[in-house]
């Protein structure tokens, strides 16, 4: 049987199908509480999180963040189907990182050039790289043994995929605690956290997810 016709009959099968996306439902609720049971039990919001909330910069963070996890979230949902289309759903990763740089364009314009640097390094960035991959160690956990209930045609592109989802869940948490709103901080050290999730999330992806 030739590698197509196999994939075809894999995705005409509803029962998988239900299956793997009752169990990847699953995923995300216990990653979040995963996550956030972490978060609330060693990190905390910030302490001035109720003057935080009346700024615009505080509240975008999670216009990114949750972008991020949720169409990152999607994916994952197709990605472990297999012979399901993923080239629309693939444009939709575009959303967090384009609103992102709108925010960053409009902080420059903004602004004076003197403190874009300032602003873009901030005071917590090894808070960043620490907590966003600690905090996505639960949600990543979760979305890889939801997709191995699934078939997912390209094992490394699901698992890194997955990463994207636990980092946005995880980075959405982070940022009720992080204290450098600027979105020029936001555009330099999350995509580096984040692309560490994903990097790890490839790896264990090419590993556990083959078929």
């Amino acid at each position: 049987m030739k590698t197509d016709d196999l994939i075809n009959l894999l995705a005409q099968d509803a029962p998988v199908r239900m299956r793997i996306g009752k169990v990847l439902t699953l995923a995300v609720v216990a990653g979040i509480l995963i996550s956030g049971g972490l978060f609330f039990a060693m990190i905390g919001f910030r302490a001035d999180i109720d003057t935080a909330m009346e700024t615009v910069r505080f509240l975008f963070k999670f216009v990114v963040t949750i972008a991020l996890a949720a169409t990152a979230c999607a994916v994952v949902f197709r990605i472990g189907r297999p012979g399901a289309s993923l080239r629309l759903w693939g444009w939709t990763l575009l959303l967090a990182p384009i609103l992102l740089l709108a925010a960053a364009a409009v902080e420059m314009a903004v602004m004076p050039a003197g403190s874009w640097s300032a602003r873009m390094i901030g005071h917590n960035a090894r808070f960043c790289l620490t907590l966003i991959p600690l905090l996505s160690i639960g949600p990543l956990a979760c979305f890889l043994f939801a997709l191995r209930q699934g078939a997912p045609e390209k094992p490394g592109a699901a698992g890194a995929v997955a990463g994207l989802a636990a980092s946005g869940i995880a980075a959405t948490f982070y940022a009720s605690n992080c204290t450098d709103d600027s979105p020029l901080f936001v555009l330099l050290w999350y995509p580096i956290a984040i692309a560490m999730v994903t990097t790890v999330g490839y790896i264990l992806g090419r590993r556990l997810l083959r078929w």
